[in-house]
């Protein structure tokens, strides 16, 4: 039951993510802020309406349920890997040559979401998730130094 409820979660958020508007923007660096800020909207309702499933599951059961462990961590990678071709792109358009990859900044990304999900659960509200959000949207910003380089 674990298994399936572990592959819903994987479904249905893809299919909710994959029809979202932070797709829209032309440019690829617009592109993964407007992902970010669409985090930060989505922390809407109780907490149970954003938190991620996966996240939640693995924290409790990652040493004794390896089955679960993996398709948790399928669903975490899985989303992770929607973002890589945009920081890619990013990435090439803005001339990063840096010691990170895009896979790397790909799978920080849903680290931070987690990790606000956590103090969201922690402190009772949305409102310090927002604002690791927040945080994240500036040093995704920082890391392509778009004052810099952007048109």
């Amino acid at each position: 039951m674990a298994l399936s409820a572990a592959a819903h979660w994987y479904d249905s958020t893809a299919a909710f993510f994959a029809g979202a508007l932070y797709h829209g923007p032309a440019d690829p660096l617009d592109r993964l802020l407007a992902y970010v800020d669409f985090r930060k909207v989505i922390l809407a309702g109780g907490l149970s309406d954003f938190t991620c499933f996966a996240g939640t599951f693995v924290q409790e059961i990652y040493d004794t349920h390896p089955q679960i462990r993996s398709a948790c961590e399928r669903s975490i990678s899985g989303h992770a890997k929607t973002l890589e071709a945009n920081i890619r792109e990013a990435m090439r358009k803005y001339a990063v040559a840096a010691d990170w990859s895009a896979e790397s900044l790909a799978l920080h990304t849903p680290a931070v979401i987690q990790g606000a999900c956590i103090l969201a659960k922690a402190k009772g509200s949305a409102d310090v998730a927002a604002e690791s959000l927040g945080h994240l949207y500036r040093c995704v910003e920082l890391l392509f130094n778009p004052a810099k380089t952007r048109e």
